[in-house]
């Protein structure tokens, strides 16, 4: 497994011309990296004033961000799992019709699945930077930098991963599932921004 991984060989598994792991995989760590860097925060010793209701935000802010991040770092080898579905479903027989057929079920499933990951990856990105806005609130003024790096990964690993959706729903046959999935990815794209914005005016 990816996650299993040295960060040498991590890196050296990303850079080979193997079909994965790629762009989704590489979405999925850097929001988990970024929401990783949110908890350091939350957890340091002192807050912003070292007011007891500061610590009780953060602690709870941290709970939240903990388990968003142990479902983003699951997403690194779901998305490679899901994406080797798809080279498969490409390399079925296609000499008959009822091979072509099976073929094209396999291409539809395995798209849908290559989609759903990603989209997750959004979704769980734009949660932990909902709590973000209390880390950066409450949290000690001097780690201003290391909320800011979370927030840029978070933000990078949502933009990488719809960059995965779009690509992908784009070959989806059905249109209802499309348009849902285009229609959410917009919603979340305006939260992730709004609570980005939060982020700033908290931290200024």
């Amino acid at each position: 497994m990816l996650v299993d991984k040295p960060v040498s060989e991590l890196l050296r598994a990303f850079s080979s011309t193997e079909p994965t792991p790629g762009g989704g995989s590489a979405s999925a760590l850097a929001s988990a990296v970024g929401a990783s860097l949110l908890i350091m925060v939350a957890g340091l010793p002192k807050t912003r004033t070292d007011a007891p209701d500061e610590r009780t935000a953060l602690q709870d802010a941290s709970n939240q961000i903990g388990v968003l991040r142990d479902r983003l770092t699951g997403a690194i080898d779901a998305d490679t799992a899901a994406y080797d579905r798809v080279v498969a479903a490409y390399r079925m027989p296609k000499a008959s019709a009822d091979d072509q057929a099976a073929r094209q079920a396999a291409i539809q499933g395995a798209l849908r699945g290559a989609t759903d990951v990603p989209l997750d990856v959004i979704r769980w990105s734009a949660q932990v930077l909902e709590h973000a806005v209390s880390v950066a609130r409450y949290g000690l003024s001097s780690a201003a930098s290391d909320v800011g790096v979370g927030v840029a990964l978070l933000k990078a690993g949502a933009a990488g991963a719809r960059l995965n959706v779009d690509i992908n729903v784009g070959s989806v046959k059905d249109s209802n599932y499309v348009e849902a999935v285009r229609s959410e990815t917009r919603q979340l794209t305006d939260a992730l921004e709004r609570s980005s914005v939060a982020v700033s005016a908290a931290l200024s």
